[in-house]
This record gives structure tokens, sequence and C-alpha cells, in this order.
């Protein structure tokens, strides 16, 4: 077995982990209300998740689209069919392994549309630099609407801790050499490796920004940007509204509005980042905000981001074993076609 191989089963290994650990976590907190949360997914609406359910799949569907936009530059395209498959069967991947995702849909598009595998890995690179420049600006976009929540938080979850441990720091003499000692030694450390710090902004992560910047330009040599632009803006709308539209499914969330769903969206992506598809990170997440700085009801902060993320988990696995299915079955009738023809 290769080292690499090795490093990515260690590493599903350690996020599986983590989002079973957090699953329980959870499971043990709302044990006590256990019967009522029983309750609230049998008393549902489930009228609006199959509301959201579709606005999921339509994203999945213009990501599909948008990135024959990418291709078009390097004289490549994807069928439409062929590429919503290529997306949906990526997507059911990252939830075996985090970042599977983007190698699968890359490997499909080579067997099925003959686009280099290099060529389609490195259009869905300036994909996610894309997507995370738009992230930034839901990050702003929410820190502008709800700046007050989002302080509420920093200080439940960070300042508050700090000021209580350099209060008591502060109380004891000999705490407050060995923290100027620490500071000063910092200081020290970052100085002596400056050199370092250059050259690594001069190679990986100057790469790094540099992809940024070329991910960016491409945009550029595109026929229609602004379309391009249309429909990235597009992705990220559906990806709102589809968690805006389940709150409509438990009377405990119905008040919330579009200004909680943009901090909920915000901090469940990161919730997605920590464990495969978000298992366990994404509605330990979502449902301590929801409970601590919203004052939902504990029921439903529990039963709400299970429900969002079931369902797109269901929606997901269906597809994308859907799509496994229709993708020989749909070329293979194109080739017999193409060779009568």
């Amino acid at each position: 077995m290769s080292t690499k191989n090795t490093k990515s089963i260690i590493q599903f290994v350690v996020l599986l982990s983590i989002g079973l650990l957090l699953v329980w976590l959870s499971l043990r907190q709302v044990a006590p209300v256990k019967d009522q949360i029983m309750d609230a997914f049998a008393n549902a609406n489930y009228f609006w998740v199959i509301i959201s359910l579709l606005i999921s799949f339509l994203s999945h569907f213009l990501r599909a689209y948008r990135w024959n936009y990418l291709l078009a530059p390097v004289a490549h395209k994807t069928n439409l069919l062929n590429a919503t498959c290529h997306v949906l069967v990526g997507y059911m991947a990252n939830y075996g392994i985090p970042r599977m995702g983007e190698v699968t849909r890359c490997t499909l598009a080579a067997k099925y549309d003959k686009v280099p595998f290099e060529v389609a890995f490195g259009t869905v690179i300036t994909e996610r630099i894309i997507d995370f420049i738009l992230f930034l600006v839901i990050f702003l976009l929410t820190l502008a609407l709800q700046f007050t929540e989002l302080i509420g938080l920093a200080n439940k979850y960070a300042f508050d801790g700090l000021r209580t441990r350099l209060a008591g720091i502060s109380e004891s003499p000999l705490n407050m050499i060995i923290l100027v000692v620490l500071i000063i030694g910092c200081i020290v450390l970052i100085y002596g490796m400056r050199k370092k710090f250059a050259s690594l902004l001069k190679g990986k992560l100057g790469g790094i920004i540099k992809g940024m910047g070329q991910g960016i330009g491409s945009i550029r040599n595109m026929e229609k940007p602004f379309q391009f632009v249309a429909l990235s803006l597009g992705i990220w709308a559906c990806y709102f509204y589809s968690l805006y539209f389940c709150f409509f499914a438990l009377s405990g969330t119905s008040h919330l509005g579009q200004r909680e769903c943009l901090t909920l969206l915000l901090f469940g992506t990161f919730g997605v980042m920590f464990s495969p598809g978000g298992l366990g990170a994404y509605p330990f997440i979502v449902g301590g905000i929801l409970l601590s700085t919203f004052h939902v009801d504990q029921v439903s902060s529990f039963a709400l981001p299970w429900l969002s993320w079931t369902s797109q988990f269901i929606l997901i696995m269906i597809f994308g074993m859907l799509s496994l299915i229709i993708l020989p079955l749909y070329n293979r009738k194109k080739h017999v076609v193409s060779s009568t023809t």
C-alpha cells in the first residue's frame, strides 16, 4: 500500500471518528427529550423538506452546467446529463473520503466525455477557488447583518474563557512572569523564522495564492463571464434556500428568517469540512447555534440540522447510485447511435 493511500485511510478514520464522536455527544445531550424529538420528526411538515431537496438538486444541476464554462477555454465540453451525473457521484464519494469527489468527478469525465483528467482536475480546482471567494463574501455579508450574534458567539466560545484565564494569571506574579517569557519567546521564534516564512510565501503558500489569482483571472478568458458569475451566485443561493425552507418544516424554527439562515449557512459550511459529508459536525454546530444564539428550544435545535443533513444525504445517495447506473447505459446508447450513423 502506498504512502498516499495510507495517509488517505488515516485521514478518513480520524475524520469519521470525529463525526461519530459528535453524533454520540449530541445524542447524549438530548437523551432526556428523545420522545419529543421523535414526535418532532413524525409531525414535521415534509412538504418543505421536499421543496428544500428540489432546490438542492437544482444547485447540483447548476454546478454541472457551470462546469462547461470552465472547460470551454481549454477546448473541451461535457454532455449535460453526464456532467450532472459526474457531480452527483462526486458528492456521494465525499461521504466516504473528503475531497475524493473531485477525483471521482474528473475520472468519470475522462471516461465518458473524453476530457483529460489533468484538464478536468484543473477546472475543478478553479471552481473550488471561486467557491471559496464566494464563501468569503458570505462571511462578510453575515458579519455585516449578524454582527451582534457573531460577537456573542465569539464572546461565549473564545473571549470569555480567555478573559477568565488572563484574570487568573494577573493575580499571580509567577504566572505573569511565565506569560511575559512566553510572549518574548514567541517574538524571538518568529524573528528567527522570518526567512522560512518568506520562503513559504514563495513556495507552496505562494503557489496557492497565485493559483487563486489565476482562478479569478480565468473568468476573463470565458466567452460569457457574467453568465458564469450568475450561475455561481445561483449555486450559493440554492444552498441558502435549501436550508431556509427547512425552517418551515418544524414549528420551533418556522419563525427564523433569512439573516439567521445566513449565519447557519456560514457555520454549517465549516461543519461539512470537519467530517465525511459533515456527519455529526454539521448537526452539532448548527444545533449549538440554534440553541445558544437564536434561543430555539432544545428539541427543534436538534431536529432541524438532522432533518436537513439526513434529507440531503438520502438525496445524494439515491441520485448518486442512479447516476452510476445511468452513465454506462446512456453512453453505450450514444456509442451505438454514433456507430450506426
